[in-house]
Formats: structure tokens, sequence, C-alpha cells
């Protein structure tokens, strides 16, 4: 024991001053940075408009068209200007209060506007003292656009007398200047120019999106009127914008349905459309929905929401409240009227073929994101149901006719929907009788195999993603549960007792072994997809060797392929390229972007971290995607068998003379 002591004692000695140098050399208190004022914005911008590309570019206007229209809501403005000037500048002035100009009690040295302008949350609508409700909550929009501007000038018209200051990407170019005196003229104009340092060289708002997104603000509050201005040279040839428009619509909603679905053929004759008003704004609800006989244009139905004049695309808490209040409603007659057959509705019944939309506003609303793209509140869901439930009651009482028409048509879709549930458990019965647990087998709809696909994918959150990226008439989606048994090195019993091999072979419609024959698959191609890394590899050898094991006729068939998924999103502007790995990333950098450019890159985790529309766009889609066929070059057969036995085999001492005899032909390695 004395005789270990010393020797033990002497490593530590000398390993931990030179451990101690090696870690801290490169690292200290100047390796930390401390971003200020704007900085954060310029440095990562995706955190603030949610990205660089061309619809977060034109998230700057949506941010600054939020604060004059939420001046309207408040009763202070009634006119907006929206003006797209030649050199690519956009300028929204409103006839409200105008932003304050006196100097701020925090930052006495400055004017409010200044603060406004140039401090992260700073504006006046944390509280309700100056608006009941808004859209602009949370007190970092107009100052985002001011960071992410390469010139930004505002004029504010108050007390009779006009005011002018201007910034260059966030830094003020002078103090706050006035112009003297000013009759008949009050509110607030912001003047912006996207910089191109961060949307990239060439980037331009496009004026068919500002009209698009300004005539939905003007729908959405019927108290406002936006008159829209645009440079002629600014509109493409074939674009059909409106170089001057004034935006009104008394009816609200009802106006922009209609405006929506055109001629299109409806269940009813008459839309339900309403609102109801509150004191002070919160609690407000307007609504306006439409059955269609064929759709609208190359769409079913259509639901778009709004809370605030914000719009949500990806729905949120009021959505809910409609889709439940409607259903539920609907329901309800059909017990009234002595339908059983009414009990079966579901929201995706009566919502399937809907045109709706639903605007809500409500005091101090909680979203998902900065853009706001989803509404968390859940007291909206509350109260759009207590605003719609008692007149869509009373509508569908005042005309029994109008009610029978549209009862009988969710009904015949909840029939169409059970018909085609049945249809599928009855042709997929044998695939599917042994897997009921959720995650599984999400079969296509098309019932012969020509044109179809499985693919094989690792868990329940890449199965997840892919479900939704896929085409659902061609493609299936079996989710595997981690890495499945290497049947190389397993026994026969652990073959025969393996549940997911089993699940998988039942999902292709063959059995494994002498059994196996080509014309009982049910997909034309059998997909390998799993992340683009070293687990993901692993798992694709897995899957291979115990399709070369189990059926070799599905490789030898070129039936076989494997998926190849991006490792990293690069993106700068409106341009975005896919990597497949470091090399390929370090390649587009120099090839694909301007060497100056700033280009934002996301490294992939894994399948289950991509959104659906990338999936589909890099994997899935077989226009864009790439695959690799899995094959047996003819007559090395033989050779391929003792190379699997190599490195999938039972035997360690095999693999570890391969390593040996081929280590240096490793370029890289992921360890």
């Amino acid at each position: 024991m004395a005789a270990n002591a010393a020797p033990k004692s002497s490593l530590f000695d000398d390993l931990e001053p030179a451990g101690v140098s090696a870690a801290t050399a490169g690292y200290s208190a100047k390796d930390i940075e401390v971003l200020e004022g704007l900085e954060p914005v310029r440095k990562r911008p995706g955190m603030y408009i949610g990205g660089t590309d061309a619809r977060a570019m034109h998230h700057l206007f949506a941010e600054v068209l939020d604060n004059s229209m939420d001046e309207a809501v408040a009763g202070h403005a009634t006119r907006i200007e929206v003006t797209l000037e030649a050199d690519g500048a956009l300028a929204v002035s409103d006839n409200g209060r105008g932003i304050p100009i006196d100097p701020h009690p925090k930052y006495v040295d400055k004017s409010a506007l200044e603060v406004v302008m140039t401090v992260l949350h700073a504006g006046g609508k944390f509280s309700d003292k100056a608006y009941q409700t808004s859209g602009g909550l949370h007190g970092v929009g107009v100052s985002v656009v001011n960071a992410l501007s390469d010139r930004l000038e505002v004029e504010v018209a108050r007390d009779k007398r006009l005011y002018r200051m201007a910034f260059s990407r966030g830094i003020p170019q002078g103090p706050i200047e006035h112009l003297g005196p000013v009759h008949n003229r009050r509110g607030t104009v912001v003047r912006f120019h996207p910089d191109p340092e961060i949307f990239g060289e060439g980037a331009s708002l496009d004026p068919a999106r500002l009209f698009r997104m300004a005539r939905s603000k003007a729908y959405l509050f019927r108290g406002v009127e936006i008159r829209w201005k645009c440079a002629p040279e600014r509109i493409r040839p074939g674009d059909s914008t409106p170089v001057e428009e004034v935006l009104c619509f008394p009816n609200g909603l009802a106006d922009y349905l209609q405006g929506s679905i055109g001629e299109a053929p409806t269940v009813t004759s008459t839309m339900f459309a309403g609102r109801t008003a509150q004191s002070g704004g919160h609690g407000a609800v307007e609504w306006a929905l439409t059955w269609g006989v064929r759709g609208f244009g190359d769409r079913d139905g259509f639901l778009l929401s709004y809370c605030n004049t914000i719009p949500t695309p990806e729905g949120g808490t009021h959505e809910q409240g409609l889709r439940t209040v409607i259903s539920k409603g609907l329901r309800n007659y059909g017990e009234l009227v002595g339908d059983k057959k009414a009990a079966q509705i579901t929201s995706e019944d009566v919502f399937g073929t809907a045109a709706a939309l639903i605007s809500v506003f409500v005091r101090e609303p909680e979203f998902v994101g900065q853009t706001k793209d989803r509404l968390a509140t859940a007291e909206a869901a509350r109260i759009v149901e207590n605003a719609i439930r008692d007149p869509f009651d009373q509508w569908l009482g005042a005309s029994p006719r109008e009610a029978r028409a549209l009862l009988d048509w969710a009904i015949a879709q909840a029939d169409d929907r059970l018909k085609r549930r049945k249809e599928k458990e009855v042709q997929r019965q044998s695939a599917t009788r042994k897997l009921r647990l959720p995650g599984k087998l999400a079969d296509c709809a098309r019932q012969d195999a020509i044109g179809t696909e499985i693919f094989i994918v690792e868990g329940d959150s890449a199965g997840g993603s892919a479900k939704q990226a896929r085409d659902r008439n061609t493609q299936a989606i079996l989710p595997l549960r981690g890495k499945i048994l290497n049947v190389a090195s397993a026994g026969g019993d652990k073959l025969a007792g393996n549940q997911e091999l089993s699940d998988l072979a039942l999902a292709l419609g063959v059995a494994p072994g002498s059994k196996f024959r080509v014309q009982d698959l049910r997909y034309e191609r059998v997909i390998i997809m799993t992340d683009a890394d070293v687990d993901g590899a692993h798992i694709a050898a897995l899957l291979a060797t115990y399709f070369f094991r189990a059926m070799p006729q599905l490789v030898h068939s070129g039936r076989l392929f494997v998926a190849l998924p991006p490792l990293y999103r690069l993106t700068h502007g409106g341009k975005t390229v896919y990597a497949k790995n470091d090399a390929h990333k370090d390649e587009l950098l120099k090839t694909a972007f301007n060497p100056r450019a700033k280009v934002e890159i996301g490294r992939f985790k894994g399948l289950g971290e991509m959104m659906p529309a990338q999936l589909k766009v890099t994997t899935m889609n077989p226009a864009t995607r790439t695959l690799a066929r899995l094959v047996i070059p003819e007559g090395d057969l033989p050779s391929v068998g003792e190379l699997v036995e190599t490195l999938m085999g039972r035997k360690p001492e095999l693999r570890f003379k391969w390593l040996q005899e081929n280590a240096r032909y490793a370029e890289e390695l992921d360890v």
C-alpha cells in the first residue's frame, strides 16, 4: 500500500497545474460579451422576428402597423396611411395621439420617443392605462424595427407641434428636432428601410404582400380607414396590386369572408356572422362562417383567427373555443329536432368544409413566441364560447330550413368520415392487427402498392414530424422504439420473439426468411429514415442488416432505400439551403452566400426537431429529396455477407481486426 501511494501523489501533482493551465488559457473575463441596447436584436434577429427571411422582413411592417391599429382600436385614430416609396422604404402614419416626446421620468436626458425607439420592453401597453387591449403587448416591436432598419425616421405631430428624429440601425442620428408649429395634423409617421446587412442584398418589401396585410387589418376593425399607396415602379409586371386604394369595410369580417369565398356555392344561403362589443374592448368578439358545397378554390375549407388584430396562423385558444361552441350548438340542435345521428358530429365534420374567421380582443393576451403565431390565453376560449353560443342558437332557430341543410351536411360529413375509417380498418386489418399502440403504423390511403412507400423512422418524435410532412395518399410512417435487435448476433429464439421486428414484417405484409415473397409487399418502396448523426447511422445499419439477413429479396429487387436528411440549415435573407454534413456546410458557406453575409446556421438535433415543412422539402418530397438505393453488385453477395458478419456478427475480434486494417481510411470521426 505504501509503495503505491507515492507514485499516485506524484501523478496528481504533475497533472493538476498543466490541466488548470490548459483549461483556462483560452477563456477569461475578456471572452464574456455584454450586449447592450439593441445589440441583441442585430446579433440574433431570429429571437425577435423569427428569422431573416422574407416572412420575417415583412413582420417589421406588422409591428409598425399594429401600433397604429392599437390607436384606432382604443378610439384615438380613424385613419392609417401605408406608403411604399420608390426607394423601397415603407411609411406608416396614423392620426392618433402621437408618441410622447417629453423627457422620460426614468431616462431624464432622453425623450419618451427616443426611449420607445431604442429600449427593448419600453411601451405604453404593459398596463391598461393607455390601452385597454393591444396587439403590441410585448413592448419590443418598434424598437426591433428600428434595430433592423438601416434608416428609420419618426415624425410626431402632437399639441400642434411637429417633431422629427432619425435613426440608423437603432442608433440615434441626432437629438429630437422641433420642426415648428403644425395645424390640422396629429399622430405618428414611421418611415423605415429594412437593413440589407440583415435581410440580404436585394431583399425588398413585396407590394402584394403588404397590401394583403393592410387589407386584413381594415377588415378586422370596421372603425378604421387604411389608405394604401405604392410607387408604380415598385409593382412588378403581372402584379395586380393597386397603386392607390382606400380600404374601409363597414361590415368587418362578413365583408372579409365574402371577398375570400367569391362566388363559391355554399350550404346555406346566408353566412353566420356577428359581433359582440364590450366596454373597454376586453372580451369583444367578431366572427363570420359559412360552409362550401365543393370547397373554396384549392381548399376544402379554412379557418383564420386573430387576437387584438394580430393574425394567429397557428391558431390557439380562441380557435378552440369557436370549434367547441359551433360543434356543440349543432349537436344540440340535432337533439332538439330529434335527429339521433347528430350525436356523432365532431368539430372535424363541421369545420372540414367551413370557411371561418374569428377575431377576439382580450386584455394582456399571452402568445406563444415573440411573433405571436399562436394564442395561449386560456380565457379566450371561454370568451368566444360565451359570445357565440346564444347568437348561433338564434341563427339556427330563425331559419329552420337553413339549419336543417347545415345539420344534414354535417351528418353527411360524419357518415363519410366513419365510412372511410371502417374501410381503412378492413383494408389494413391484416397489417394493423398487432399495431394498436400510439405512434405505430400511420398507413397511406392508396390501396394499390404501386407508387406507395413506407418510411421507417426512429421514435415517436420523428414519427410525429414525418406524419405531418407526408403525402397521406402514398406515404406511410412506421416509428420504431430506438435501436432494433441486431439479427447478425442474436439467436433464433430472440429473433422469433422480438415484437419490433414482428411489427415491421407485419406492416410490410410479408413473412421473413424462406416465406418472403416480393409480390406480397404492401409498398413499392421501403425507406429507412434516421437522424443524420452517429446514432441514426447505427440504427440504419441495424435495419439494413435485418433486411439483408431476413429479406434479401427486398434488397435484390431494388426496393430498399435510405433517406438522406440534412444536418444543417443555412439561412440569409430570403435564401435557405441545407447541408448534409460539416464538409457540405463549409462548401455551401463559400459558394452559396456572399462571403460577408451573416449566415444563420442551425444544426438539426434529429428528425423530431425539424419542422414538418423542412422535413418534407428536404427528405420526403419525391421532387426535392435525395434517396440512396441499397444494392448488392452482381457477384459480390459472398463478400457482402462476409462483411456483414464481420461488422455486425458475434465475434468482436473480427471487428477489431477490420478496424485496424481500415483505420487509415477514416477522414473524420464523430465520437
